[in-house]
């Protein structure tokens, strides 16, 4: 998969995930019903009328695509934006990315080692049921903190960041990164 970003030397993928697809396909149904239906309306309004022939015919066909191709956009646009909501677990940070149209880009990251506090989150029955759930980062200091809403299987993702996040504090209290930025003298 092509990242919207660049990784950083030696950095590892380790997870990459999106919300949970319970935000995704109910709405694109709703959508797709909302679409159909009137001009299904259309049509049987018209065949009640004894009006579909010719003119009539040709202004509802044209009318109905016009209205099927606005749709259609607005659906391709909402899986554009699920399928471009990453949140994207490397050895080294967390990138919360979003990209609205193919001209936006959002990126949010926060260092292993700056993470202060996880908390997770699954409340209610559907969540429970299809297991997916909210994953808060805090970071230190005055960096923005990351959240993970609506994602699946929550529990093994928030076991995957706070091993991640001891493994760098270990490096780092081990002197592995000290040692690096230390001048030889």
């Amino acid at each position: 998969m092509k990242l919207p970003f660049p990784l950083q030397e030696s950095e590892k993928v380790l997870l990459i995930c999106r919300r949970h697809w319970i935000y995704l396909w109910p709405r694109l149904v709703l959508e797709a019903l909302i679409a159909v239906l009137p001009v299904v309306a259309l049509f049987i309004v018209l065949r009640w009328a004894d009006a579909l022939d010719g003119v009539a015919l040709k202004i509802a066909a044209a009318v109905s695509l016009v209205w099927l191709a606005i749709w259609g956009v607005r659906m391709f646009f909402i899986k554009y934006r699920y399928d471009n909501d990453l949140w994207t677990i490397t050895d080294q940070r967390i990138i919360d990315s979003f990209r609205s149209s193919p001209f936006s880009l959002k990126m949010t990251t926060a260092d292993l080692i700056d993470i202060v506090d996880t908390a997770m989150e699954r409340s209610g029955i559907l969540a429970t049921m299809l297991n997916y759930g909210d994953i808060r980062c805090e970071t230190a200091g005055e960096r923005q903190d990351i959240s993970l809403p609506a994602v699946p299987r929550p529990s093994e993702v928030h076991a995957l960041i706070d091993k991640e996040r001891d493994r760098e504090r270990r490096n780092v209290y081990r002197g592995d990164e000290v040692t690096q930025s230390t001048p030889v003298q």
